[in-house]
C-alpha cells in the first residue's frame, strides 16, 4: 500500500462534523481513527492539526465537549455535535458539493455546459 495523504486543507472541519454526526460522542483519537477508516486508510490525520481544529469548532459553538473515561480507563475529552454544528455541517456540505461539481467540469473535458 502507498503512503497515506494528509487531510486536504479546508476539509478537516467538515470531516470532523460529519464523523460526529454519524457516531456517538468521540474523543480526539476516535475521531482521527474514524476519519482514517472512512477514507479507506488513504488519509492520515495529523494530531497537530486535529486538536486545534476541535478547539476552533468548540469556540465557534459547532461542537461541545466534556471529560470522560476512555475504553482503556484514561481521562479523555469527548466531543459531540451541537445544533449549530448540524447547521454548519449542512452549509459546508452544500458548499463542497458545489465545489466538486465545478471541479468535475474541469476534470471531464467535453462535458461542459454549452
Amino acid at each position: 500500500m502507498g503512503e497515506r495523504a494528509e487531510v486536504w486543507q479546508g476539509t478537516l472541519a467538515l470531516m470532523v462534523l460529519k464523523t460526529l454526526q454519524a457516531l456517538r460522542p468521540l474523543h480526539g483519537y476516535g475521531i482521527a481513527r474514524r476519519i482514517e477508516q472512512t477514507s479507506g486508510d488513504l488519509l492520515a490525520v495529523n494530531y497537530g492539526t486535529l486538536y486545534p481544529a476541535l478547539l476552533k469548532l468548540e469556540q465557534e459553538g459547532y461542537v461541545s465537549s466534556e471529560w470522560g473515561t476512555s475504553d482503556n480507563h484514561r481521562k479523555a475529552k469527548y466531543y459531540k455535535l451541537t445544533r449549530a454544528g448540524r447547521k454548519q455541517l449542512e452549509k459546508e456540505t452544500r458548499e463542497w458539493e458545489q465545489t466538486t461539481e465545478i471541479l468535475a467540469r474541469f476534470l471531464a473535458p467535453g462535458k461542459e455546459s454549452a
